[in-house]
């Protein structure tokens, strides 16, 4: 298939797998690379000199495009772009921040830049930046999300109205039934995390994996909206801040609850009590762990069968 999306990157599927903090490693990059679509290394849970490590082993694995994924809100900023650009990443995608920021240094040093965005007004501002494509991430997506709740099925469209730009669709898609879908509203490809992390390559760890295969529908919830909205797991940390939140807690209050490191204690280390559990509403239609190769290939498939059933209707 070529389109907007395969032309912009130079790969074969309009799959990309989001850079997902904790659980995207140069090992998921390059093997969703690999297979057509295009990985992108997680850079948020990295330090400067971890991401560069990942990026150099990522280049060893691959000879196919390949991105890194950059949360604006983090610190070691300018160092983390500094090494994008030293190291020769020839796409990123920024979120979590304002795509003006970055978005002319990358481009001067001749990098492919998408924002993510949950919003027609953010849309806007990021064309205005000069990004090249944008992620339009619907409510129903892991981690950090949109204050404004607005479901993918409804954002897709509103931006594609709203926007020239080539156009992702993120949340709620792990399958080519739901790719088709997206593409139909307007998308030009989709971002797929969710369905990544319960993959083989993924650095999560085994109990996070086996907990997103076991999840059932409504066992996720946004929360900490005073704070940064993110999309968890219900657990103990998940009604810890139910309860404070109910009885009124400050943002700072949430923060110092919240504390340090509390997605890598869920995540990366396994504790599904005391962790936040970062991962979207489509996990409840996840029920096994599979190698990035076959999650992508089976996509792809299961997209062309129902364009194929829908055109003999």
């Amino acid at each position: 298939m070529e389109n907007k999306i395969t032309q912009l990157f130079n790969i074969e599927y309009p799959i990309i797998q989001a850079g997902m903090v904790w659980c995207a490693p140069w090992e998921l990059a390059s093997a969703v690379s690999n297979a057509g679509g295009l990985g992108l290394i997680g850079s948020a849970s990295m330090y400067p000199d971890i991401l560069k490590t990942h990026i150099k082993k990522c280049k060893e694995a691959t000879s196919k495009p390949f991105g890194v994924n950059v949360a604006l809100l983090y610190p070691d900023m300018e160092e983390i772009m500094n090494i994008i650009v030293e190291e020769g990443v020839k796409i990123v995608f920024t979120s979590a921040g304002n795509p003006k920021t970055w978005t002319p240094f990358l481009k001067e040093h001749g990098i492919t830049v998408v924002h993510v965005i949950a919003s027609i007004k953010f849309a806007q501002k990021s064309q205005e930046a000069g990004v090249d494509a944008v992620v339009a991430e619907g409510f129903e997506a892991g981690g950090h999300n949109g204050r404004e709740e607005t479901t993918t099925f409804c954002l897709v469209p509103m931006i594609r109205d709203a926007v020239d730009l080539p156009l992702l669709a993120a949340g709620g898609v792990a399958s080519g039934r739901q790719m088709l879908a997206a593409m139909t509203l307007g998308a030009d490809g989709v971002q797929i995390g969710s369905r990544f992390v319960a993959s083989e390559e993924s650095s999560a760890h085994i109990n996070f994996k086996n907990k997103v295969v076991d999840i059932n529908e409504g066992s996720t919830k946004l929360s900490m909206k005073k704070l940064v909205p993110v999309r968890m797991v219900k657990n103990k940390f998940y009604n810890d801040i139910q309860d404070a939140e109910n009885k009124g807690a400050t943002p700072e209050e949430l923060k110092e609850l919240l504390g340090k490191a509390r997605a890598k204690k869920g995540m990366f280390e396994g504790d599904l009590e005391e962790g936040e559990l970062e991962i979207g509403q489509i996990s409840a239609s996840i029920h096994d762990i599979k190698p990035a190769e076959e999650i992508v290939k089976n996509i792809w498939t299961e997209y062309l069968e129902e364009k194929r059933r829908l055109c003999v209707m």
